[in-house]
């Protein structure tokens, strides 16, 4: 039975993949660091921020940089103060995210557990009048390993539990984690969670560890999903 959904947030709710390379190139580029599109995508895609410019400025051969961890918070802050001035400016929500999101909120507690960094997630979901629906936020910043660790979906799982208060526990299994990438998915399998993944980011052979794949958020009924999936398992 259905109990809970924790949804990620780039790349499912707001679609900003490509806003976050460009970004990053931005600040890469103003330290004299030049990436491709094809780089990024290949090898930067689906870390958070801190991941990233340490990732790249390794692979440029700046360790000492990589290893400075005020230099790297430094990097974060500009492409975050980026980041906003951008989303402030663009709607880039996914078409069927908004209304899922509203639908499920008023029969489920929610929520999302991204490497993004806390200040854009609750500006775009401000944007997006769904802020709401969320009753907690797990970020790169309140755990200690990423995904594909199973970390970030089991600590939103136990902050859902403490707030539902003289309930039984939710149990892992009766989550669904919505999600778009490999690492996602992978932490959503690693928590015990059933995962349905969106094909944003990644192709469905891509994403095929998840229980269901679609292309689209937009008409997709997750309730009947997780149903019929009960229906077979039992």
């Amino acid at each position: 039975m259905l109990k809970a959904v924790l949804f990620d947030f780039n790349g499912v709710i707001v679609n900003d993949e490509p806003l976050h390379l460009e970004l990053f190139r931005r600040v890469l580029g103003e330290e004299g660091i030049a990436i491709s599109e094809e780089e990024y995508l290949a090898r930067y895609l689906g870390y958070d921020n801190y991941k990233c410019f340490r990732a790249a400025l390794t692979d440029a051969g700046r360790e000492r940089q990589a290893g400075d961890n005020v230099y790297v918070v430094e990097l974060i802050a500009r492409k975050t103060a980026y980041y906003l001035e951008a989303i402030n400016e663009r709607f880039l929500l996914f078409p069927g995210a908004i209304e899922l999101a509203r639908t499920l909120a008023a029969k489920y507690p929610m929520a999302i557990v991204s490497g993004a960094e806390r200040e854009e997630i609750e500006t775009v979901l401000r944007r997006g009048e769904i802020r709401e629906c969320f009753r907690t936020i797990i970020t790169s910043a309140d755990i200690s390993t990423g995904k594909p660790d199973p970390e970030g979906y089991l600590k939103a799982l136990a902050t859902l539990n403490s707030l539902e208060r003289g309930e039984p526990p939710i149990l892992p299994w009766e989550c669904l984690v919505i999600e778009d990438s490999v690492a996602g998915v992978q932490a959503a399998k690693n928590a015990g969670m059933r995962c349905l993944a969106v094909t944003n980011s990644y192709s469905a052979e891509e994403l095929s560890l998840a229980d269901w794949i679609v292309p689209s958020l937009a008409g997709c009924n997750v309730e009947a999903l997780f149903a019929s999936a009960a229906m077979t398992t039992s």
